[in-house]
């Protein structure tokens, strides 16, 4: 590589007015949302939800449950690997603004929530599923999301990045579906009770590869426990607003995404098995198209090796062979 690969760093509000763009990852959450005939009150019921969520978090100081609001930014880090401005979106995250309409100000949020990736979308749907229709009982591949975890925690040390964000991200997703969760006596007072597994998930080991490790906890009020990914350490890196934030944006998304989980009506209990099956639960009053979206994830993964993986894959190999990662994870 003759020169190195130039980031850079947008942002778009969602909001009820939030509109796309043509090179957002339709198979994400946000997006999902913003399309149809819905879209505008799918956007405004989501929004509610973050808001009223956060209050029944942040509840200290604040009797009437209304002294916060969340403003939320879609962030889309494009990268240029040839330095002829033709740029790709290799990722996108979400960012938080905390509106304290008490104090009468704005206090950052937490950068990371949800996680998008086109790259991703073409391990899992391409390399993934090629290895595991020539090897059906075979393991992931060992350099599985290698070059993956490299251009994330390429972009995490670039100029762009520490330009626009000051702490690294945390990243929350759902727990996993094929493994099971043991609540342990640690409680944190905005986290909540953690809860600890025997074996790493695939998902897992993927955003090891990028440098992340992952802790599982269930807020207050919460059905099933989220997973944390993190670099650093979550419980003392960030706010009870930061991680509130973070809890409060992504435990909406997963009640529309993943209601049988989160949206149960019954807490997890002492040992948690995650299930799509699971049928004690409400839907929330937001139109989410999930089969679509798996349908979707293909099609990306596809458009990734066309656009980004071949054209690229001399270029990507090379600097991937050299490029030294973050090893202090756990």
């Amino acid at each position: 590589m003759t020169k190195p690969f130039a980031c850079s760093i947008k942002h778009i509000r969602f909001d009820e007015n939030y509109q796309p763009a043509s090179s957002t990852r339709m198979t994400t959450n946000f997006a999902n949302l913003a399309r149809g005939e819905q879209r505008e009150v799918n956007l405004r019921k989501a929004l509610t939800m973050i808001n009223n969520r956060f209050n029944a978090l942040a509840h200290w100081d604040n009797p009437n449950a209304d002294r916060y609001s969340v403003e939320v930014d879609i962030v889309s880090a494009n990268m240029d690997i040839e330095g002829n401005g033709d740029a790709f979106p290799v990722i996108e995250m979400l960012q938080t603004t905390i509106v304290d309409h008490k104090e009468n100000k704005r206090i950052d949020g937490m950068i990371g929530n949800s996680f998008s990736s086109y790259v991703r979308d073409y391990d899992f749907n391409v390399v993934l599923l090629e290895h595991f229709n020539k090897h059906p009982n075979a393991k992931a591949p060992d350099d599985f999301g290698d070059l993956h975890g490299k251009l994330f925690q390429y972009l995490l040390n670039s100029e762009a990045y520490k330009a626009n964000f000051n702490k690294q991200p945390v990243i929350c997703l759902s727990v996993s579906t094929s493994k099971t969760y043991y609540r342990t006596t640690n409680v944190h007072p905005v986290l909540g009770v953690e809860y600890k597994q025997d074996e790493y998930s695939l998902t897992d080991d993927y955003f090891h590869k990028m440098g992340l490790i992952v802790r599982y906890f269930k807020p207050e009020g919460s059905a099933a426990p989220l997973a944390f990914y993190f670099a650093g350490d979550l419980t003392s890196d960030y706010t009870d607003l930061e991680l509130i934030s973070a809890i409060s944006t992504m435990e909406t998304f997963q009640k529309i995404y993943r209601p049988e989980i989160y949206n149960a009506n019954s807490t997890a209990g002492q040992v948690y098995q995650p299930s799509l099956k699971y049928q004690d639960y409400s839907l929330t009053q937001i139109v989410y198209d999930r089969e679509e979206r798996s349908q979707m994830a293909v099609k990306q993964g596809k458009f990734t090796e066309t656009h980004f993986i071949k054209p690229y894959q001399d270029i990507l190999e090379a600097w991937a062979a050299n490029y030294a990662v973050n090893e202090n994870v756990a």
